[in-house]
């Protein structure tokens, strides 16, 4: 199959020339595999069983040789870490070693943090870019830099076509796949999640039933910042032998390990400009798909308008799940720029932004995202007021909605199709 390079590919060719060692991270699916084999053929699959009991059994196996080793799910030999992480510490050559992890190891493996030796860099799925649908007329980057004046470009892109986008799946291997097996692929993914790598991440589940809807109440408050307590509610409604809250978080806690719960944490600047703002995350799954499946949601009942009623929101879940996409790209946009994502909220919710991307000074660029082809003068109000706020920080304020191009408002808001957006 012909590689497709992903938006991280130029930033990693960059560091494969001046660091020794990289490890990527993210979920199981996301392409890590396929990206660190365009760079070397010198492979320790330790999803293997025989080659796991090889190098488990011999660790300093990975750094023999000269060329680039990539180690493969090198959590389930944990000890590979301190190889690589001493050979690094030895003179290792740049682009000496590439790892990849689908989780973070257990918290009793003994290995160092690899601070200063091995650099993690996070793969998401494919971003809408990244899926080859329309050519990108405008640049986040750019936004960020706060040097576009102007907002051109065009697309036949409806929102139809979004919703085929969220249910077909960022997952490379799982959006190639024909229409009829998508949905088996994404229930299978989900069966393997609760029944296998929860235990195997060390957090015995007392019955997988319960894992399972806990991860089906974290998908219908995609979007939202409902408390932890109010998800496990759901997940248990009139159950009255309900897993602990201690229970609950640790399910919480391996799934974020694993790099299947993807919450966007609240901006909180440093430099004094708000006070009274909420600082619970916004609730996302890796991908939006999967929330679509937890919940039973297809791409004719999301049209239809119909989703889970057990979560307070504004909008539909559609929109939630549409909002949860363009957070998808937006990170994957914003991870190459070299910033952050982030969401905005007041205490009481009067005001709030749905997608906050800061630059490493601390300025930001302000998004809202609505499933709409047009922009109301309602649409616009939290971004002003936030400008008003902190002038100083905001580089600029844009909506990302479904519509068919983007163009600059009046009031100096910038709206730009989901579709246009690009690196």
């Amino acid at each position: 199959m012909r590689y497709n390079r992903r938006i991280l590919d130029d930033q990693l060719d960059e560091m494969m020339t001046v660091l020794p060692a990289i490890s990527f991270e993210g979920a199981k699916g996301v392409g890590k595999t396929a990206t660190a084999l365009q760079r070397t053929q010198n492979v320790f699959s330790l999803d293997d069983e025989d080659t796991e009991h090889v190098v488990a059994g011999n660790p300093g196996l990975v750094a023999t040789g000269g060329s680039t080793a990539f180690i493969d799910e090198w959590q389930i030999v944990p000890s590979v870490w301190n190889v690589v992480r001493r050979a690094v510490d030895d003179g290792a050559a740049p682009g000496r070693f590439l790892l990849a992890g689908s989780a973070s190891p257990r918290p009793q493996a003994r290995i160092h943090s690899g601070a200063g030796r091995i650099v993690r860099l996070l793969m998401r799925p494919l971003s809408l870019p990244e899926r080859g649908l329309v050519t990108p007329t405008v640049s986040l980057q750019d936004l960020l830099a706060g040097e576009l004046s102007d907002l051109t470009g065009a697309t036949e892109m409806s929102a139809t076509d979004y919703v085929n986008e969220i249910v077909s799946s960022g997952f490379p291997g799982i959006r190639t796949a024909p229409v009829k097996a998508r949905p088996h692929l994404l229930q299978s993914y989900v069966d393997r999640i609760v029944d296998y790598d929860v235990d195997l991440m060390g957090q015995r589940s007392r019955r997988s039933t319960s894992v399972r809807a806990w991860l089906a109440a974290y998908g219908a408050a995609t979007g939202t910042t409902a408390s932890y307590s109010s998800i496990l509610r759901t997940a248990t409604p009139g159950e009255d032998d309900k897993p602990s809250k201690v229970t609950a978080m640790a399910y919480r806690d391996v799934l974020q390990r694993l790099w299947v719960l993807d919450p966007v944490a609240a901006w909180t600047p440093t430099l004094g400009h708000l006070r009274r703002l909420a600082l619970g995350p916004k609730h996302h799954l890796v991908d939006p798909a999967l929330a679509a499946l937890l919940v039973g949601s297809t791409a004719a009942s999301l049209i239809r308008g119909e989703g889970p009623a057990s979560q307070r929101r504004d909008g539909t879940f559609l929109g939630a799940l549409f909002e949860s996409l363009a957070a998808q790209t937006v990170r994957v946009l914003a991870q190459a720029a070299g910033a952050s994502l982030c969401h905005f909220r007041t205490r009481g919710g009067d005001h709030e932004v749905d997608l906050i991307v800061q630059r490493p000074d601390q300025r930001v660029l302000a998004i809202e995202v609505k499933l709409s082809a047009t922009v109301r003068p309602a649409d616009v109000l939290n971004l002003k007021w936030l400008e008003a706020q902190a002038k100083d920080l905001v580089v600029d304020k844009i909506v990302l909605n479904t519509g068919t191009r983007a163009y600059r408002r009046p009031d100096g808001v910038g709206v730009i199709p989901l579709a246009l957006l690009g690196p």
